[in-house]
């Protein structure tokens, strides 16, 4: 009898082995919840190492991540995050930020990232928003009429650019010069 359990035992000991390490991996939502945690944790180590194996999107969201900081976005809520197909999940996170508190309207923005996970990794990420339109109008105005304070701090946006801080609190104070000429 006591051969028998220690078989039994054994058996059960070696299908559980084999069935954790199916466990291990992580669902989608799971590394949707991580790499937002770590975007706004604002620790850049901590989101280099999920993005280790995402293509060249992760360059941007490095420096998103970094315009976030020093744009002061703080997070008002964290909406459902759902999986539009099996490799695809969409995290809403709406937000509070100085450049549209720079124009003075009662808004918080939802920015939304879109990951595509493939095997438990992170592959790619695209990102959206629904910034008003006073948003593009303060943006194109800043262009337009100060393009001085945002040329060198702006070089290079969203591709190369290595000054996010920079150009994020260039363009308030170019969101507050046009907020004021609108009172006028």
């Amino acid at each position: 009898m006591k051969t028998v359990c220690v078989v039994i035992i054994s058996f059960l000991l070696l299908l559980t082995c084999n069935n954790t390490s199916h466990s291990i991996q992580k669902g989608n939502m799971e590394i949707a919840n991580e790499f937002i945690d770590a975007f706004y944790s604002f620790e850049r180590d901590s989101l280099q190492v999920i993005l280790d194996k995402t293509d060249e999107s992760a360059k941007s969201i490095l420096y998103y991540q970094e315009w976030a900081e020093c744009g002061n976005y703080q997070i008002k809520k964290r909406h459902y995050y759902f999986e539009k197909n099996d490799s695809v999940v969409i995290c809403p996170v709406t937000v509070k930020d100085d450049l549209i508190g720079a124009l003075g309207i009662d808004f918080n923005v939802t920015d939304t990232f879109h990951l595509t996970i493939v095997d438990g990794q992170i592959r790619s990420i695209q990102t959206s928003s629904n910034d008003p339109d006073q948003y593009y109008k303060a943006k194109e105005w800043v262009q337009q009429n100060r393009p001085e304070l945002i040329e060198k701090p702006c070089e290079g946006i969203w591709e190369d650019g290595t000054t996010p801080c920079e150009c994020v609190q260039a363009m308030v104070q170019g969101f507050k010069e046009f907020a004021n000429q609108m009172e006028k």
